[in-house]
């Protein structure tokens, strides 16, 4: 899973990269112009024609740049991270497996799968919870959506494997 999450957040940081180098090419190339459109944009938002045009000549002689990724592209400051993120996801990834890998140990065969349902599903709702947490944002639907979408995961995963399950591959 952390390589997953380091191989789409790389992607993810390739398309800023790119966005970012387009961008300062079209500064380069028509720098006026540039400044008309982060004028539009601030018009958009609320702001009079000449207070755009003020904002956009200001945000332009000091970090033209900056302003085009931030209010033209919707760039933070901070690009993509793919290595956090991949430590992120192992963590998270590890942290989530405890629960059902102790219910599998310490549990009765007869009991075993209900167990490990049982504790895959908490444990996504803990992590949902964390997250929201960690993000400041509201618990339960955090950990409604992650405990859901994990527990729809895996009633497909396990529709899927009891239906090839007797396939040899």
């Amino acid at each position: 899973m952390a390589a997953g999450e380091y191989v789409s957040v790389s992607s993810q940081l390739d398309t800023e990269r790119a966005d970012l180098n387009q961008e300062r090419g079209e500064l380069q190339a028509h720098p006026e112009v540039e400044k008309q459109e982060l004028a539009a944009i601030y018009i958009n938002r609320g702001l009079s024609r000449a207070l755009a045009n003020e904002v956009a000549e200001a945000l332009t002689a000091s970090d033209a740049l900056g302003a085009h990724a931030r209010d033209e592209l919707g760039l933070a400051a901070i690009l993509a991270r793919p290595v956090q993120a991949a430590v992120y996801s192992a963590l998270s990834f590890t942290a989530g497996a405890l629960l059902p890998i102790l219910a599998c140990v310490l549990i009765p065969s007869e009991a075993r799968t209900p167990a490990v349902v049982a504790s895959a599903l908490t444990a996504l709702a803990v992590l949902g919870v964390a997250g929201a947490r960690t993000g400041g944002a509201p618990m339960l639907p955090a950990a409604l959506r992650v405990g859901v979408g994990g527990g729809l995961a895996m009633a497909v995963t396990a529709v899927v494997g009891h239906l090839v399950g007797g396939l040899a591959l």
